[in-house]
């Protein structure tokens, strides 16, 4: 009886999660002018729209960019940081594991206004440099977490077993903690470029006319004119999320097989 209430509570939670997209998506696939339903005939004529557009083609340009270089940064620079937050020598560890997940919980408005100020005089308003580290100030808690988790699972004696055979630090790193902490910062990076996909509110803040992104572009949209073209391009985004979580889960489970191999 349990088990059922829980499937129950399970399934009912899932609905309530995926229900608006389960409702809004089909819409891209309309060939009405609004969002309404009945949907119709079926048509790809909203995503031969964005893909056309030079509007919406520009911003998944700007996307691709800024959703790229800040998956980089906030990956290289979220595993450093977990690397050396893992060692137990480090002082006020706690506090510095706060102070990197801060952007989790800062309101985007605050970090918007406060990162708007700080770039203006640093000359970094309206460009790609601003938009990319600002995207990977709100990217890196989630890298962090995701590489901390996995070096979690790496025992020490791997290390240590390593060390005694000659490997040098740097080698012990290369052929012991990278090939297991990568499911880990793959799954970190995943996320980071599905957050920087989704930033509005900090990129309405720092970026310029030339650095609009496919999410600012769907806010916009959503206040001039809404038409199913906002929902062809909710679906590439999810599609493109999909594929990269996708890729994560398979790379952890090759990992899990390898290490109980």
């Amino acid at each position: 009886m349990k088990k059922v209430v829980f499937f129950l509570v399970a399934l009912a939670t899932i609905i309530f999660l995926i229900g608006p997209l389960l409702a809004i998506l089909p819409l891209a696939f309309t060939s009405n002018v609004f969002l309404t339903y009945p949907i119709g005939e079926l048509s790809l004529r909203w995503f031969d729209v964005v893909f056309n557009n030079d509007v919406w083609h520009r911003s998944m340009v700007n996307s691709l960019i800024m959703g790229v270089g800040s998956t980089f940064l906030a990956t290289v620079l979220g595993t450093l940081a977990a690397l050396g937050l893992r060692n137990k020598n480090v002082p006020c560890v706690s506090l510095l594991k706060t102070v990197f997940l801060l952007p989790m919980v800062v309101p985007a408005v605050v970090l918007g206004v406060g990162m708007q100020i700080v770039f203006a005089k640093l000359g970094l308003a309206s460009s790609y440099t601003g938009v990319i580290i600002a995207h990977t100030v709100l990217a890196l808690p989630f890298v962090l977490i995701s590489v901390l988790d996995s070096l979690a699972g790496i025992h020490s004696s791997l290390e240590r077993a390593a060390a005694s055979l000659g490997a040098k630090p740097f080698a012990t790193f290369r052929h012991v903690v990278l090939p297991l902490a990568a499911p880990g910062i793959g799954t970190g990076a995943v996320f980071a470029f599905a957050t920087s996909l989704d930033e509005v509110v900090i990129t309405l803040f720092l970026a310029g006319p030339n650095q609009t992104t496919m999410a600012l572009k769907m806010f916009s949209s959503l206040r001039e004119n809404v038409t199913p073209a906002v929902t062809a391009v909710a679906f590439i985004l999810i599609l493109i999320t999909l594929v990269l979580i996708g890729a994560a889960a398979l790379m952890k489970r090759r990992s899990n097989h390898e290490v109980s191999n």
